[in-house]
């Protein structure tokens, strides 16, 4: 009578178990994502990926922000994208520039709204992040601007980050927290930006 050891080694090697397939989150974002004037792997999308790699591990980062981006650019770069990558996680984060440039609010809310939907059909789940513009643009159209991405967020269904610079921007050291140019925050914001992010992402990692 063969041994159950000599029965293992005649059926030859044991596979192993398959490994489900890589999950991807793809970063549409603006200089404020994309590590601008910062040294490379400190900024809070790059924090990001080092959290998934302890918390989520098989999740890979795509950050495919780019500075001065609007919310048109990312609307036209996004299909190919979505294409090339196919992420199970999309977040945005667009919209600063727009203001910056006196775009229409309603042309910052329509092309939210398409890169959501955009995403949302390739099998995406979406998070907005918000942003928000400086007091001097005015009470009202600072608040119409903030409201719009909780307002997207809501009727395409996505996840929203209130406030990308919450703890940053309306900190009481925010001299401290900026870089000269007074709009991008140094490395050591960054962790705290991350922070901001993270309890609407999470949901979305499964």
């Amino acid at each position: 009578m063969a041994s159950s050891v000599g029965l293992a080694s005649l059926a030859g090697p044991a596979r192993a178990a398959p490994q489900p397939p890589g999950r991807k989150l793809l970063v549409l974002g603006d200089s404020l994502s994309a590590e601008y004037g910062l040294a490379r792997g400190t900024g809070w999308v790059a924090l990001l990926e080092a959290r998934l790699a302890k918390t989520k591990p098989g999740y890979e980062v795509i950050n495919a922000s780019s500075s001065g981006d609007t919310t048109s650019g990312g609307r036209s770069r996004l299909p190919t994208l979505l294409a090339q990558h196919k992420p199970q996680v999309v977040v945005i984060e667009l919209g600063g520039n727009d203001a910056l440039r006196g775009l229409p609010l309603a042309m910052t809310r329509g092309n939210l709204t398409a890169m959501a939907r955009a995403a949302k059909a390739g099998g995406a789940r979406v998070l907005i992040v918000g942003v928000a513009v400086p007091p001097n643009y005015g009470r009202q159209y600072g608040a119409e601007f903030f409201a719009l991405f909780d307002e997207v967020a809501r009727a395409e269904g996505a996840g929203r980050a209130p406030f990308l610079l919450a703890g940053v921007a309306d900190a009481r050291n925010a001299d401290e927290l900026f870089q000269t140019d007074r709009i991008h925050p140094k490395a050591q914001a960054h962790p705290r930006m991350l922070d901001n992010v993270w309890p609407a992402l999470a949901p979305l990692l499964r």
